[in-house]
């Protein structure tokens, strides 16, 4: 060991740091840049870049594309933008534009809102875990299985109807599934039955995440009932809020497997939505030109209303 003796006992020297001289950190620069940098992700997320370009970019485009085209037999035809001139003129598209609008403003309204007043009643409260588990058990079902079961009750001799005819409600039953605007408004209500579950549990993590503090202060400050719900679990839910919302915005947009299984659209085509029309006009009439262009236009739409919602959210700090 280096150093000199005192009486105090031995007395380190202090060790000299290497220092680099400019040459030698332009060449450590680079060989950073050469081995790493900020491309030395790349090959790793390649396969992943690659799966989204084969099953999500190519598609788009391919459908983009087609839609360009018109159909006649088993031949095309390059008819430019006459898909999209006819979607204009088009009632069925109409109609099922009107449908999806209100498949959208029905699962924000009733899945959203009955799953934050339901997790926010069982919160801390006696067996409010078993309360949330029974309704969370829908969600485990398919959405197959859920359109059978409401099929059964919503039939013209379904449950429903022989449960309002037995209380003396005759008045009150009706083909719920063979006229407009019943028909739209009966499967909203049979897919929040199935969604309501999954946003209990998405609120429910979130207050659970609420820092026990935070409440006891607001309890201090005499915040109870409404103001306690406004004030504070609300904000403090923010997170969780953007998550569901958005989840059923882009579930709303593309509602199939329900509507296929009860109505099939009908009748008359009257409970297509945007995802039905697309599928009919693609699979079933064989128009692939005109069914591109009704998958292109949902596809901006999906894009466009998610991508505003979600910026619109974000704290601004997260935009810049």
């Amino acid at each position: 060991m280096s150093g000199t003796v005192s009486s105090a006992g031995p007395v380190r020297t202090p060790r000299r740091i290497p220092t680099r001289t400019p040459h030698q950190a332009v060449r450590a620069g680079n060989s950073a840049k050469k081995y790493g940098g900020s491309l030395a992700g790349i090959p790793w997320a390649t396969p992943a870049l690659g799966l989204v370009g084969v099953l999500l970019v190519y598609p788009f485009f391919r459908s983009a594309y087609g839609s360009l085209f018109q159909d006649n037999g088993f031949t095309s035809s390059y008819t430019g933008f006459d898909n999209y001139s006819r979607l204009a003129d088009d009632p069925i598209f109409g109609r099922s534009v009107l449908n999806t609008l209100m498949w959208v403003i029905g699962t924000l309204l009733l899945p959203v809102l009955a799953g934050l007043l339901i997790a926010v009643a069982t919160h801390r409260v006696r067996l409010g875990g078993w309360a949330q588990l029974v309704i969370v058990l829908p969600y485990a079902i398919s959405g197959t299985a859920t359109a059978v079961l409401w099929n059964f009750m919503l039939t013209s001799d379904g449950a429903v109807n022989q449960v309002l005819r037995g209380v003396g409600l005759d008045s009150l039953a009706r083909p719920w599934l063979l006229e407009w605007p019943e028909n739209t408004i009966s499967m909203i209500v049979a897919s929040t039955w199935q969604a309501t579950g999954l946003n209990v549990v998405l609120f429910a993590i979130g207050l659970r995440a609420i820092p026990r503090e935070t409440v006891e202060a607001a309890e201090l400050d005499g915040a109870t009932g409404w103001r306690m719900f406004r004030y504070v679990t609300l904000p403090q839910l923010r997170a969780v809020t953007v998550v569901v919302v958005g989840m059923a915005i882009v579930n709303s947009l593309k509602a199939f497997d329900m509507i296929w299984i009860l109505t099939k659209g009908g009748p008359s085509r009257s409970s297509e939505t945007l995802a039905l029309t697309m599928y009919r006009e693609t699979f079933r009439l064989f128009h692939v030109g005109y069914g591109s262009a009704i998958a292109l236009v949902l596809s901006v739409i999906v894009v466009a209303s998610s991508w505003l919602y979600l910026r619109r959210q974000m704290p601004s700090s997260g935009r810049d």
